[in-house]
């Protein structure tokens, strides 16, 4: 995998990349695995903005992922490796031995032909999905539950990875990508390996065009707005913030602030929390 370069011929394509996608071996997805999505603008259920600056955007359908690896003990091949607009990740379409067709996110060194399975006692090789209680220490996984069977909700983002530490009593100490050490029920099933596309973190969009085709609006900073319209307003030339923090335009707090309550029920599952950065 790697990045593409432009050549600068116009100012938005000096520094531009893109993914080359050398990995991706189908360009169309499964019709049976994918269903319509609607823009939401970064508006709520009541019509509400709750998200500003979003809107517009590529049109995108999207890929029913199979978070839960629920076919127990049943091999699966891999079809294809295929772009979801939806994820950072690359998925892989992975068919059944009694002919279903799924997609998982696709970890790092998983190829077409390659056979994955999910099951208690299964071979610790990227793509297969087992308990915590059956993987070694020291393993590198993805796609981990948070809960018996609810469905892999942490560490799915591209060339993200966790670590299993150690077994103690119930539960299970992961290493997440932050640094935070977390206590995971061990009966919470997770995907073996790293999750791929390494490169998708290097890549430089160049232009502010990029940017809209991936749904962002402009946003324009507080310090450039008349003390009316934001507490960074206003000022004889560039004047420094004069209160102490930045705040957002409805005087909270902002960049940092920290919204974790305290004692909550949660606190007593981390082990070390993640690093300041």
């Amino acid at each position: 995998m790697g990045l593409k370069q432009y050549k600068p011929t116009t100012p938005g394509f000096r520094g531009k990349s893109v993914q080359a996608h050398e990995a991706v071996t189908k360009k169309k997805p499964e019709k049976s695995l994918v269903i319509g999505l609607k823009k939401k603008g970064g508006r709520n259920n009541t019509g509400k903005i709750t998200i500003r600056h979003r809107g517009g955007g590529s049109k995108r359908l999207y890929r029913i992922i199979d978070f839960k690896r629920d076919k127990k003990d049943i091999p699966a091949k891999v079809k294809a490796i295929e772009y979801d607009p939806n994820r950072s990740s690359y998925i892989a379409l992975l068919t059944y031995n009694d002919g279903e067709k799924r997609y998982i996110v696709s970890p790092l060194g998983l190829k077409v032909g390659d056979k994955v399975v999910a099951g208690e006692h299964v071979e610790i090789k990227p793509g297969n999905a087992l308990p915590l209680k059956n993987i070694p220490l020291g393993t590198v996984i993805h796609n981990i539950e948070l809960s018996p069977g609810r469905g892999g909700v942490l560490v799915r983002s591209a060339g993200a990875s966790a670590q299993l530490l150690a077994k103690e009593g119930k539960y299970a100490h992961v290493r997440m990508p932050s640094s935070e050490v977390r206590m995971i029920n061990l009966n919470c099933w997770a995907t073996v390996g790293q999750v791929g596309n390494l490169d998708h973190g290097n890549v430089v969009l160049g232009k502010a065009g990029s940017k809209r085709h991936l749904g962002f609006r402009p946003h324009v900073r507080g310090v450039a707005m008349n003390p009316v319209d934001h507490p960074h307003g206003g000022g004889e030339g560039k004047a420094p913030v004069g209160h102490p923090g930045p705040l957002s335009p409805w005087g909270k707090p902002t960049l940092g602030y920290r919204t974790r309550k305290k004692n909550k029920p949660s606190d007593k599952y981390i082990v070390r929390r993640k690093k300041r950065r």
